[in-house]
């Protein structure tokens, strides 16, 4: 009877050896979904970029807006006859606030020894 159960033991280790250490583990199975979701993430990331650019090129070959608006931003360029302000931002001064004497509500006692 023990040989029949050692017989047993040995022959559910055996079947359970390539669920989690053989090559289609459940470690490996884990370890390939991680990847795959990662991977995905990268390609969502690299198909906004890419759609951002295709729409980019389509509004520069389509009309004049988009190249007039990077001749102006990029290029500093600007139309015939038309007048250019440029706002320079500054950082505002630094105010010291001026101390202020301060009242006094109570009148001191002399003090007597």
């Amino acid at each position: 009877m023990k040989a029949l159960t050692l017989i047993f033991v040995i022959l559910i280790a055996l079947l359970q050896y390539p669920l989690w250490l053989g090559k289609g583990s459940w470690l490996r199975v884990w370890d390939l979904n991680r990847q795959v979701a990662l991977q995905q993430e990268k390609n969502s990331a690299i198909k906004a970029r890419n759609d951002t650019l295709e729409a980019e090129v389509r509004d520069l070959k389509s009309g004049q807006a988009a190249i007039e608006e990077r001749a102006r931003s990029e290029l500093g360029m600007i139309k015939q006859d038309e007048v250019f302000y440029q706002v320079i931002d500054q950082p505002l001064p630094q105010v010291i606030p001026v101390p202020t004497p301060t009242t006094q509500t109570e009148k001191s006692a002399p003090v007597t020894p």
